[in-house]
């Protein structure tokens, strides 16, 4: 997901040419999952524990916020930024599938557990 993450960068920052569905929404799709990896990266180094995974209710949680904060209030301070309802689906899908993909470890584990 990096990988795709800095590939898209790249070349638009060459200038390459890139399907309008890339250019304007991979990265909102992308975005949420490789924040929610770092994160859950950090905190399972700083506990020592692998098995650690993200709650639901803290993706939702980033969701929202990310979602206010860059659809909401950035448009209404900064007119380098644009309002769309599509970036918002886009955060959430990127962050459920980051639950259920990306931190299926943990799942595995509370499973056993219970």
């Amino acid at each position: 997901m990096v990988f795709i993450a800095l590939t898209i960068y790249t070349m638009q920052r060459l200038n390459l040419s890139l399907p309008t569905i890339v250019t304007n929404y991979a990265n909102d799709l992308l975005y949420l999952p490789l924040v929610l990896g770092a994160i859950e990266f950090i905190i399972r180094q700083l506990k020592k524990d692998s098995s650690f995974g993200l709650p639901l209710g803290f993706v939702i949680f980033l969701a929202i916020s990310y979602s206010i904060y860059f659809e909401y209030y950035l448009p209404k301070v900064d007119a380098r930024y644009t309002s769309d309802c599509i970036d918002v689906i886009l955060y959430f899908v990127g962050g459920i599938a980051y639950f259920f993909i990306g931190n299926k470890r943990k799942h595995t584990v509370l499973e056993e557990e219970f």
